[in-house]
């Protein structure tokens, strides 16, 4: 077999000024300084006047001139040496028989490496890499010259530093343009790993027909899952899912094949225990002609567009009798008038087991609300069908999130939900959801996992008798879905009705919500008193500043990097995490206590947190930089860091925690230290913080304080406000509640 080439580097590679910033681990108008003082900085060499874009390789020998020292993380370090690469190259392709290669090294050896010549760097290297397995498709022997030295290197460290998965992420990214551009998006990891909790216990065999980046399947391998399948039509994401499942389960059997898996199944004689898929959505070059007669449409044929039907047929063929098939799905297939004699088949055959809607913004297209079908492969001569299971967790986060009518309904009337998890808010505490929709990053998935968990066991424990929980969850059967619609959209059978409401709950509830509401808005009030803010001057103040990353070498305050489930941080987990409290990204926005579990304690989390800690979200929606720092208190004490979560701890007699916690969470801040676009990633090494005497300090951390607990006033305020709203409205429309008297009335 040929061997591949060691890359060639281009003329040149450019990069714009915001991605200088990146390199330079500085801001956008410390950049702007340097183009305007420095005679010397490189002048633009494309793009336009508004827009330059600059010579990579010259950037970085006028920034080694300076003697200036990168802050970047070690993520950004490794895109930046494979832009040197050129586009299409294929290079960082090459790079992933590396990832594995330095995955089975220890620490020590990583280090030693990090020391070698460049020349024993490579030789060590290549031959780690001409080990690789057989599970990798495609994988042919390649070559690494002198010139792949200083990618090899960046590699290493991101390695090193964030983890062989987050390495395998970034060369995944710039192979595939990963995002909008191509469509192609990871599948969130807590969305994964619940769909891999909907499988039944003892599921050895998993099949992912459409894998992509291995998601779904290492989601499978955590719950127990031995033997792996996975199919993908893009080289680059066969190769990807492979590595990845070599990292997350190296015991397993893994078979991952290139191809499409509708035309061309790499897999036609393999059945499973269980299927776990987020097929492609919209595809209407999927085979619809060429596939008319296919022996798999047991359940009619796909039409044209609905190609989903034909995934959704697809992973039903493949399972064992009995197994399941747990498919991420767009909203729309559980109602279109093209899909309905499937649907309706699906049905009466007893397939088709329960719809799960999601939140919009739960995973990609963030737009939609996307929805988890289960299926199950009918048993010849199985029991009666069973009816079909809805939850409407869409209903749940929405009426979490804004306190529109739902769940909150009926359970404040009477209604309690099962296993103690009640959707509505109680009291002026804020629901541990509030913010769950900014991004899949800080989506509530511990609490909306266990929600769904706790309605399907009870549902598979005892379809027949399963008690429906009005607003959130309803066990349908199946003559009531027969018929000239067969719209199995989960809203549409799980809403509350007038007839599940307690009037005399309800009026109750009413006024409890309005003595809340009133004592919050007086404590609002007194949270917002001006306090004698005053102008600085004639100009805004100007101070010397430092980086996060100066201030831990003088020794002012310690950083714990965040790292994410299942990948592995530079430090082992010494600390017991049964029993103690996780703090999550969605504390920090929500301003809630820690609500995580053991589930959620990330690998780096070797202590727990402290009262005076200082906690930064480590990702966040684009332009979201509200709520992204928080000063730890007593009710955090004890609590293990969860993951996407930056711990800095200062020292007390040099920085106030207050202040620090400002001035990092400052929009600009977040922004010139942050990368991404839909989802920005916060690199804590470059936030700033200005250099003042620590009496100072204590004065602007006392206003931070403050502006803090109006934000919070704020937050509980409006919560209470659309609760008590949202609880009227549907109390009124739905007969349970009469409008109070008025002199128009009582003259009427």
């Amino acid at each position: 077999m040929p061997q591949q080439p060691a890359a060639q580097l281009p003329a040149s590679a450019h990069v714009t000024a915001a991605e200088i910033s990146r390199v330079a681990g500085v801001t956008r108008a410390t950049v702007s300084n340097w183009r305007r003082r420095h005679d010397d900085f490189p002048a633009p060499s494309g793009g336009t006047e508004s827009s330059p874009l600059y010579d990579l390789t010259a950037v970085q020998a006028w920034l080694r001139g300076r003697g200036h020292t990168s802050a970047a993380s070690p993520a950004e370090e490794l895109r930046t040496a494979l832009r040197l690469l050129g586009p299409g190259s294929g290079a960082a392709a090459r790079l992933f028989p590396l990832v594995a290669a330095m995955s089975r090294l220890t620490p020590g050896e990583l280090a030693e490496l990090a020391t070698a010549s460049d020349d024993q760097l490579i030789a060590r290297m290549e031959k780690a890499a001409a080990q690789l397995p057989a599970a990798v498709p495609e994988a042919e022997p390649v070559r690494y010259g002198p010139d792949d030295a200083g990618t090899v290197r960046a590699l290493l460290g991101c390695v090193r530093e964030a983890g062989a998965q987050a390495a395998l992420d970034v060369l995944a990214e710039r192979e595939l343009d990963e995002g909008a551009a191509s469509g192609v998006y990871q599948t969130p990891e807590g969305l994964a790993l619940l769909m891999a909790r909907l499988l039944p216990a003892g599921a050895a065999r998993v099949l992912d027909p459409a894998c992509g980046s291995g998601t779904l399947l290492a989601a499978a391998a955590r719950q127990g899952a031995q033997k792996l399948f996975g199919q993908d039509t893009l080289p680059v994401q066969a190769q990807r899912s492979a590595i990845r499942l070599l990292l997350a389960a190296p015991g397993a059997d893994v078979a991952i094949r290139v191809g499409d898996s509708l035309r061309n199944d790499a897999f036609p004689e393999v059945t499973v225990d269980a299927v776990l898929s987020n097929p492609p959505f919209g595809d209407r070059d999927w085979g619809h002609d060429e596939l008319a007669y296919d022996p798999r449409w047991a359940y009619g044929v796909p039409p044209r567009f609905e190609s989903e039907l034909a995934w959704v047929q697809h992973a039903l063929a493949h399972l064992e009798a009995g197994g399941h098939a747990v498919m991420l799905l767009p909203p729309a297939l559980a109602f279109r008038s093209s899909g309905r004699r499937i649907r309706a088949e699906l049905i009466r055959s007893g397939a088709l087991r329960a719809v799960i809607s999601l939140p919009a913004r739960a995973a990609y297209p963030l737009h939609i609300g996307l929805q988890i079908w289960v299926l199950q492969r009918p048993e010849p001569g199985g029991a009666d069908r069973t009816p079909v299971l809805f939850v409407d967790s869409e209903g749940e986060q929405r009426d979490a999130t804004t306190g529109t009518p739902g769940a909150t309904v009926a359970a404040t009337a009477g209604f309690g939900t099962r296993g103690g998890s009640r959707l509505g808010r109680s009291g002026s505490s804020s629901s541990a959801a509030s913010s769950s929709t900014s991004s899949g990053s800080t989506f509530d998935w511990a609490g909306l996992t266990g929600r769904v968990l706790t309605q399907w066991a009870a549902f598979t424990t005892a379809p027949d008798t399963y008690a429906d929980e009005p607003g959130v969850a309803r066990a349908v059967p199946l003559v009531d879905l027969l018929d000239d619609v067969v719209d199995v959209t989960p809203a549409r059978h799980v809403r509350a009705t007038a007839a599940d409401i307690d009037p005399a709950a309800l009026a109750r509830r009413v006024a409890e919500l309005h003595g809340q509401l009133a004592e919050q808005v007086a404590a609002l009030a007194g949270a917002s008193e001006s306090g004698g803010w005053q102008p600085s001057g004639a100009s805004a103040r100007e101070w010397r500043t430092a980086t996060v990353s100066d201030l831990a070498r003088g020794g002012a305050l310690t950083v714990l990097r965040a790292s994410t489930p299942g990948t592995r941080g530079s430090k082992g987990a010494a600390t017991p995490v049964a029993d103690r409290p996780v703090l999550t990204a969605l504390d920090i926005s929500a301003g809630n206590p820690p609500s995580g579990g053991a589930g959620d304690v990330h690998s780096d989390a070797t202590q727990p947190v402290a009262a005076g800690d200082v906690l930064v979200r480590a990702v966040a929606g684009g332009g979201d930089a509200a709520g992204m720092t928080r000063v730890a208190d007593d009710r955090d004490a004890g609590a293990l860091l969860g993951p996407n979560v930056h711990l800095l701890r200062p020292d007390p007699a040099r920085l106030d925690p207050w202040f620090l916690a400002g001035f990092l969470g400052a929009e600009d801040n977040i922004a010139s230290a942050s990368t991404g676009s839909t989802l920005v990633h916060v690199t804590p090494g470059r936030l700033r913080v200005p250099l003042l005497p620590l009496k100072e300090q204590r004065r602007y951390g006392e206003a931070f304080r403050r502006v803090y607990e109006l934000r919070a006033a704020v937050r509980r305020t409006a919560d209470l406000a659309a609760d008590t709203a949202a609880t009227l409205t549907t109390g009124i429309t739905a007969g349970v509640l009469l409008p109070p008297d008025t002199p128009d009335s009582d003259s009427a």
